[in-house]
């Protein structure tokens, strides 16, 4: 069973940094999901208000099932998160673990 890290990388409005931070908080106390190992936020270092969100799956179908899983509330902070990244800034990202099989 591989290992699936799914990230999302962007630039933030720097006027909304301070409610792009309330919003991750409560994001990070509320994402959970079956097989959904870690959920985590990170800063680039040495570039203000360019975040990474790192989710990390126990396996590809967890990864899979993923998005039938968020709640009404997730999808109402996923909103307002999109409303403060700067438009073409976005990079998504998805491994999978290679096996020693």
């Amino acid at each position: 069973m591989s290992k699936v890290i799914f990230s999302i990388r962007y630039n933030i409005f720097s006027e909304k940094r301070e409610e792009y931070l309330d919003v991750v908080r409560e994001l990070k106390n509320i994402v959970k999901a079956e097989g959904l190992e870690t959920y985590s936020v990170f800063e680039q270092k040495n570039k203000p208000n360019n975040f990474e969100e790192v989710y990390i799956f126990k396996s590809k179908e967890s990864y899979e099932n993923f998005e039938d899983n968020t709640d009404e509330r997730i999808d109402i902070l996923m909103t307002k998160l999109s409303d403060m990244i700067k438009e073409q800034t976005t990079q998504y990202t998805t491994l999978f673990e290679v096996n020693n099989a």
